[in-house]
């Protein structure tokens, strides 16, 4: 297959487009069309004029819509050098060592909640707005769309799945996945209860020789075991590889072979899995020009030649399933698919399309249920009062071994109320992107009282992770973990009032359709650990060291002071170096 580097095809439409300016100018130069003459060798200026005079045309239609709604330009923000790249590389220098996020309240207090961090000419707004998040989830849905930016970041890994799709192919999607997460369907815990009872095991057994657990790798292969086979029909037995010691981790998270030994085919994926994704979230923050810095190699090939190896059989396999009840005459139009891969296959063929919808179904089953579980821990751990009063409740409801069901968990307020406190501070999805189809209003307003104006396929970035620590909208204590703020009076004061302040499963007709089965599948392995584990405390010494926190962070303000570990993101949150810990057992 014929491949074209990622910066050639950045640059080729341009350079096509200023021959094609340059030769109609030289054309109508020797026609001599026009009542006066010029020189031939002014084409060749006309190229560069082009691209000059363009983004001033393209402003210009831009204010002239702006002006004809009434609306306000977005604050710009001034960087120290051309084109705001002192910002570009201050944001990616805290992506690697800083503390996630830290950039954007400097500009939030500089510029207001919404504001463009424009970089050269490609406007990138952020907003921190719930009103505005509102219209681009819900009221103004219509107007937003992933995009074209976002495919073309992301289209390598995720291609045309239900994450990456718009319009008919979204919908498309969709109404594929949704019949699999009915309550019907994820009320059933015995893979749960097998999964998780493996995967505690484990860690208890890992204990026991004395050494620290890493948590964060050990919620990934459970819910990569239970996802996969819930969705998929098959079980990938990550649980079956061993788990990692001290210093066999990497900052993402993956593990390491040491030398002489090689790495399961489970752990081969998952590695490259993350690495594909940290590859797509920093061509996401580097915006339109990603291709530059990947200008003669996709770095996302070797990865998704190892994730094809993992993923191809088991495509392979439910596509010899279906042809084989063909050939029985077995299909039943009626009857029910067991799996959503084989949902799939009844209704195509396309290899690309259901290895595409494997992959973003695959991020939502293991990445962002992982992460929750492992920031529960972290938080059990940073807060033993919580893990007391939770472990009270568990116990008061199962014992120490009975196996919790659907409705039991109903009922589990305080287990609620602490999965939900870790999805506000610690919110598996930080950041979101959409881009805009035509100009939109936002719902804010400038200090006139006119509304924001969007121009047409800008991108418009809104992040959970600064929205649901704002303390004008959660409180003064926004910085504290307190999961009695989702039981308390301060539910009707904050959050029923203004729901568009929590999101972590967004909101509108993309919500997730796996919010329900994430909070199951969190939810039950809690109650199997803390029927299990009494205390649960970090283990630093664990960690790589340059994933560690640095001392100095403790005297800085908010969450970043108080933190002792590292957040950091892909497509999800995760704790660079992994989440290390000691455990007592009940």
């Amino acid at each position: 297959m014929f491949f074209v580097p990622p910066g050639l095809t950045y640059i080729a439409p341009g350079v096509l487009k200023a021959a094609a300016v340059s030769g109609v100018v030289y054309a109508i130069q020797r026609a001599r069309i026009l009542p006066f003459d010029f020189p031939a060798w002014l084409s060749l200026l006309a190229a560069p004029a082009w691209f000059l005079i363009r983004p001033l045309v393209v402003n210009f239609l831009h204010e002239r819509e702006r002006k004809r709604l009434g609306g306000a330009r977005i604050p710009v923000c001034k960087g120290k050098k051309y084109g705001n790249l002192d910002l570009l590389e201050e944001m990616l220098w805290t992506r690697e060592h800083g503390y996630w996020g830290e950039l954007i309240p400097k500009l939030i207090a500089q510029y207001g909640q919404t504001f463009n961090m424009k970089i050269l000419s490609d406007n990138q707004i952020s907003t921190g707005d719930p009103d505005n998040v509102k219209a681009i989830l819900a009221t103004d849905f219509p107007s937003f769309e992933k995009g074209s930016k976002f495919h073309s970041a992301t289209n390598s890994v995720l291609g045309a799945g239900v994450f990456n799709a718009d319009g008919e192919l979204w919908k498309f999607h969709r109404q594929i996945s949704r019949p699999f997460f009915h309550r019907e369907r994820i009320s059933d815990f015995d893979i749960f209860a097998r999964h998780a009872d493996t995967a505690i095991s484990l860690m208890l057994a890992r204990n026991r020789e004395g050494f620290p657990v890493e948590l964060q790798d050990l919620t990934a292969r459970f819910t990569l075991d239970s996802a996969s086979e819930f969705l998929f029909g098959v079980n990938v037995h990550s649980l079956e590889s061993a788990l990692p010691y001290p210093g066999e981790v990497l900052n993402d998270g993956s593990k390491i072979a040491k030398p002489g030994q090689t790495l399961s085919k489970a752990d081969e994926f998952v590695k490259a899995f993350n690495e594909a994704q940290v590859i797509i979230s920093n061509r996401l923050w580097v915006g339109d020009m990603w291709p530059l810095f990947e200008f003669w190699k996709d770095r996302t090939i070797a990865p998704m030649k190892v994730i094809g190896a993992f993923i191809d059989p088991i495509v392979a396999q439910a596509l010899s399933r279906k042809k084989d009840r063909a050939k029985l005459a077995e299909i039943d139009a009626d009857s029910q698919p067991a799996t959503l891969l084989d949902h799939l296959v009844m209704h195509t063929d396309d290899m690309k399309i259901i290895k595409d919808e494997i992959m973003n179904i695959s991020v939502a089953g293991r990445d962002t249920t992982s992460a929750t579980l492992t920031f529960v821990c972290y938080f059990l751990a940073m807060h033993p009062e919580v893990m007391h009063k939770l472990r009270e409740e568990i116990l008061h409801k199962f014992g120490t071994e009975r196996v919790p069901t659907y409705d039991d968990l109903r009922d589990m307020k305080y287990l609620r109320a602490v999965i939900n406190e870790t999805l506000r501070l610690m919110p598996a999805v930080p950041v979101n992107i959409r881009q805009t189809i035509n100009g939109v209003l936002l719902p804010s307003k400038d200090a006139d009282g006119r509304h924001y104006y969007v121009p047409p396929r800008t991108s418009v970035s809104y992040a959970p992770w600064f929205i649901h620590r704002r303390k004008d909208l959660w409180g003064p204590d926004a910085d504290v973990f307190d999961p009695e703020r989702f039981i308390d009076e301060r539910v009707r004061t904050y959050l029923t009032a203004n729901p568009f302040i929590f999101i972590p499963f967004n909101a509108g007709p993309r919500i997730c359709l796996g919010q329900q089965f994430a909070y199951n599948e969190v939810s039950f392995f809690l109650v199997r650990m803390l029927q299990r584990v009494k205390a649960l405390d970090l283990a630093p010494e664990g960690q790589p060291p340059e994933s560690r926190v640095p001392k100095e962070w403790a005297s800085e303000p908010g969450r970043k002071g108080i933190e002792r570990m590292r957040p950091a993101s892909h497509l999800t949150l995760y704790s660079k170096g992994g989440l290390w810990f000691r455990i007592t057992e009940a």
